[in-house]
């Protein structure tokens, strides 16, 4: 088990909260709401297979007023009629900015998408997808678990 980067140098841990919450002030201050913004953190957990950031934003996802359903389906959110034009914009960021390098489709869906969004929101949404990414890879690198928890999201002792 290798440690947990978070506990290891508790400084740079703290220094990521704060950008966190920031990029998280920043981005509502332009118009992303909290429900977009989870659809980008759980969207990019799936992509980059981090199960500690599925279980925490899935359960933020259902308290921002995200559907079940939608989460349930979100891995085929392109060929389903549950997200409107902007869930989908939002969703096609998260998308590119996780799969890098930028290739024509990426780059075909940040145009869309901008266009659908507006220059701040479409910002904002790369500001999350950007800094969700981050938290992806060091609870990947610290292999941080993901506990049990009851049907309301309660640990489990």
């Amino acid at each position: 088990m290798r440690p947990y980067l978070d506990k290891a140098i508790p400084e740079a841990w703290k220094a990521a909260s704060a950008y966190s919450d920031a990029v998280a002030k920043a981005t509502a201050e332009h118009g992303l709401t909290t429900a977009e913004a989870e659809f980008i953190k759980v969207r990019a957990s799936q992509l980059n297979a981090c199960a500690f950031c599925l279980d925490l934003h899935a359960r933020e996802s259902r308290a921002a007023g995200i559907t079940q359903q939608q989460l349930d389906v979100l891995p085929a959110w392109r060929e389903s009629s549950l997200f409107s034009e902007r869930e989908k914009a939002v969703l096609a960021i998260a998308e590119a900015a996780t799969r890098m390098p930028l290739g024509e489709d990426g780059e075909a869906d940040l145009a869309a998408a901008r266009g659908v969004l507006g220059d701040e929101v479409f910002a904002a949404a790369e500001w999350v997808a950007l800094t969700i990414n981050m938290f992806n890879r060091l609870s990947i690198l610290s292999e941080h678990p993901v506990r049990p928890r009851d049907a309301d999201g309660n640990l489990i002792r």
